[in-house]
């Protein structure tokens, strides 16, 4: 706070006294951001402040300030638009760059060299988060990370990595076959978990819920996986075998953004949307030994035996708008055909 030379020589409040004498009766409140410890680790020392001024008596209360910022948060201004815009861009560059040089590649980390190189290219603050590039039964697993494992034709490569520019991330996955081609198999669950996206896209307007399109989308799943013979009950806990996370989160300065989840969307809103299915190898070996299980094993174990080892998450970014949503990484193609035209085109021309 700053006071004008007169009215301090003048004895005119500045503010302070007010603060001050609030404090002698211990009525000042003291606002600090400070989160619950499980929502972030960046404030490790605001947190611990904020504990010794509330067992000191120092004559202020604290409160939180968080739920202030996270709600003013939520809601992107066209600048903030620009800017995850443009990380958005970045990290379709890096998508197309990599399903051209997957062909050629060895190992995850040869593909991850890629993306790693568009982000300095493009002037990238960093990636918003540790890439995810995982090939065959490697991206089955929900975070793998390591990218050490080997890239073979034949095999989908999963993709889930996104640009941070300007304090602002992208959060973009895509699915695709090394050799450029989706087998049968690929092709029916990659055209579930593509179902289920457009599902949750349809649910996103004004008024509605986070959990409506994480409610449209898994419906779709469910119908999926028990077309392909992978559940025997659609209105059971079955499918969390083969999809077991939330289809959105926020995004924005965070690639898991703060925000009420209760909140009621409004134009500007930011948040994924990314259904997907994994169909681990050893997913059966790790369900508990119980007569229901060993029969829904029974059950399905045709259709694992054909699906095993694929995995398949499509992640788009969608904006909330007056009318219904904007998928801001619409230039990143996402349908079976157009995958594999781009494919074979960006080889094509690339040699």
């Amino acid at each position: 706070m700053s006071v004008s030379p007169e009215l301090a020589s003048a004895g005119a409040p500045t503010g302070f006294e007010i603060l001050l004498a609030a404090a002698g009766k211990n009525e000042a409140q003291l606002y600090l951001l400070v989160p619950r410890e499980v929502e972030s680790r960046e404030y490790k020392q605001e947190q611990r402040f904020a504990s010794d001024w509330a067992k000191s008596a120092t004559g202020y209360n604290v409160h939180n300030a968080s739920p202030i910022f996270a709600d003013m948060r939520l809601k992107k201004s066209p600048m903030e638009l620009q800017l995850m815009q443009h990380a958005i861009d970045i990290s379709t560059e890096a998508h197309e760059r990599s399903w051209e040089a997957a062909g050629a590649a060895k190992w995850e980390y040869e593909v991850d060299a890629e993306v790693a190189y568009t982000f300095k290219l493009r002037n990238a603050d960093n990636w918003g988060y540790p890439d995810i590039v995982g090939c065959g039964p490697n991206a089955t697993t929900l975070h793998y990370e390591e990218s050490q494992g080997p890239v073979k034709p034949g095999e989908l490569l999963l993709m889930d990595v996104g640009a941070e520019y300007e304090h602002y991330s992208a959060d973009v996955t895509r699915t695709f076959p090394v050799n450029g081609k989706f087998s049968t198999a690929q092709a029916e669950v990659y055209q579930i978990v593509y179902d289920a996206q457009e599902a949750g896209a349809k649910a996103i307007h004004p008024g509605a819920l986070v959990s409506d399109v994480n409610r449209a989308a898994t419906e779709v799943i469910k119908d999926g996986l028990l077309k392909l013979g992978l559940i025997t009950d659609r209105d059971s806990s079955q499918y969390r075998t083969w999809f077991m996370h939330g289809t959105s989160h926020w995004l924005g300065m965070n690639v898991h953004d703060v925000g009420n989840y209760g909140a009621k969307l409004e134009p500007g809103m930011v948040f994924t949307n990314e259904p997907g299915i994994y169909i681990r190898p050893d997913a059966l070996d790790y369900l508990p030994k119980t007569a229901e299980n060993e029969k829904f094993i029974a059950a399905i174990k045709p259709a694992f035996e054909k699906y095993k080892g694929i995995g398949v998450r499509i992640e788009d970014d969608m904006v909330v708008t007056s009318d219904g949503a904007r998928w801001m990484t619409e230039a990143l193609p996402r349908k079976i055909s157009e995958i594999e035209a781009f494919i074979a085109r960006a080889r094509r021309e690339g040699k």
